[in-house]
C-alpha cells in the first residue's frame, strides 16, 4: 500500500494551445484527470496533474514531444466544512513538516488538498495519526473517485 501518490508535472510555454495540446494527449490516450492545478509566470506555466495512471501518461507525453515528470505527494480528503483543512494544516506545522506548495479541489461533502511537502511519509503519519483521511495510491488512479476531470 503506497502513502504518496504520484503527480505528474508538465512545463508549459506561455503561448496559445499548449494546454489544450497537453490535455488532448492525456484525453486521446485514455488517461484521466483527477485533478489539477496551473500556475503561470510571464515566460511558462506549470501544470500539476493527478491523473488515473500517471505512467502512461508520461509516456503518452513524450511520445509527443511533451516533456513531463512524476513527483510523490500526498493527497488528504477532509470533510467539506469550515475549519476542515486549517486543522489539517495545524497538525502538519506542530510537526514541524514544510509545505511547498498544494492545492485543493471539492466535490459534494468532500473535499481534497494535494500537499508537496520536504518529509510526506512523515507527513502522512501525522495525518492519520491526528484522524485524517490520507489516499491510498491505489485509490488515487481508480475510476470511482469523485471529482474527475
Amino acid at each position: 500500500m503506497g502513502i504518496t501518490i504520484q503527480q505528474l508535472s508538465v512545463f508549459l510555454e506561455n503561448r496559445e494551445g499548449r494546454l489544450d495540446e497537453v490535455l488532448s494527449v492525456l484525453a486521446g490516450n485514455d488517461v484521466n484527470i483527477v485533478a489539477l492545478s496551473l500556475a503561470d509566470t510571464a515566460e511558462y506555466g506549470m501544470l500539476r496533474m493527478i491523473v488515473s495512471d500517471p505512467n502512461k501518461g508520461k509516456a503518452v507525453l513524450k511520445e509527443n514531444g511533451i516533456t513531463s515528470m512524476l513527483t510523490d505527494v500526498v493527497a488528504l480528503r477532509v470533510p467539506h466544512e469550515t475549519g476542515s483543512l486549517s486543522k489539517a494544516m495545524h497538525q502538519i506545522v506542530e510537526g514541524e513538516v514544510n509545505i511547498e506548495y498544494m492545492y485543493a479541489f471539492a466535490n459534494g461533502d468532500d473535499a481534497s488538498a494535494v500537499l508537496k511537502t520536504d518529509d510526506p511519509a512523515r507527513v502522512v503519519d501525522i495525518l492519520r495519526g491526528s484522524g485524517f483521511d490520507v489516499w491510498e495510491a491505489s485509490e488515487a488512479y481508480v475510476s470511482n473517485i469523485k471529482g474527475r476531470i
